[in-house]
Order: C-alpha cells, then structure tokens, then sequence
C-alpha cells in the first residue's frame, strides 16, 4: 500500500528527529509548534501547510531534498 504524501513527510520529520537525538518536545519547541501538533505529523494524521514544513526544516538542519524524500 503506497503512503500519501503526509505520511511519508511524517516519516522522514521522525526519522530525521531521532538522527538529531532530539525528543519531540525539543523539536517542537524550536520549530515554534506544539508537541501535539508535531506528533500529528510524525504520525501521519496531519498535512502540515508549506510554512511550518519550512519552519520544522530549519530546526532539522535538512534540506527540502532530505524532508520531501520518496514523497
């Protein structure tokens, strides 16, 4: 079963998280979002507009290449 886009998003944020060692509170708190929200994501149930995606990168140090993977 192919995975929408959200969800392959969701996945690469957690992925990438955990690369980082941050916990979902710390990540959220730099991207400026709630852990809630951000937990949403990771798992797939939200579809983040394109300002917080860019606000979650940053925090990760990625590029759009490496949070858009396979999307």
């Amino acid at each position: 079963m192919k995975r929408l886009p959200h969800q392959q998003l969701g996945s690469n944020v957690c992925r990438r998280r955990l690369e980082l060692g941050l916990t979902q509170e710390q990540l959220a708190e730099q991207a400026e979002i709630s852990r809630r929200y951000l937990q949403q994501i990771e798992a797939g149930e939200m579809n983040p507009t394109i300002n917080i995606v860019t606000r979650i990168r940053v925090a990760l140090r990625c590029s759009w290449d490496q949070i858009c993977e396979k999307i």
